[in-house]
């Protein structure tokens, strides 16, 4: 047996209302939103694929977590399924300033070797975000 993804991350944020309201404007879906707004869970996830991010919002602190992990210490990368050229309407339609890119970077798949495209930008936490295009 072997490890084959990955589960979740889980990140701390300054801000969780604006956070959610960032990742909404992106299409990403957020679990747990109202469970966590009437305080039945300490948290809620932004979903991406069949993996998660949960977030500890402020007051929260996980018994579990990196020792140091304070807001804007994520550095994420997602995959884009679509074109540089859709992905940049996407962030801009968003709202979202593109810090750097078009830039050639490898990737996971192919152990590096799949031709790719990223686009690089920040949250409102400040933690750095990418947007990974594979080639065909």
């Amino acid at each position: 047996m072997s490890t084959v993804g990955i589960d979740h991350i889980a990140v701390p944020t300054a801000n969780a209302e604006r956070l959610i309201a960032f990742y909404k404007r992106l299409g990403f879906p957020i679990n747990n939103e109202d469970k966590w707004r009437s305080g039945e869970v300490p948290t809620f996830s932004i979903q991406v694929g069949e993996s998660k991010i949960n977030v500890h919002s402020e007051g929260h602190t996980a018994s579990l977590r990196g020792p140091t992990a304070v807001p804007g210490c994520m550095d994420i990368c997602f995959v884009y399924d679509g074109t540089v050229e859709a992905c940049q309407k996407m962030l801009a339609e968003a709202g979202v300033e593109v810090i750097r890119g078009p830039v050639a970077r490898p990737g996971g798949r192919g152990r590096g070797t799949v031709p790719s495209l990223s686009l690089y930008a920040r949250d409102p936490d400040n933690n750095l975000l990418e947007w990974m295009i594979y080639q065909p």
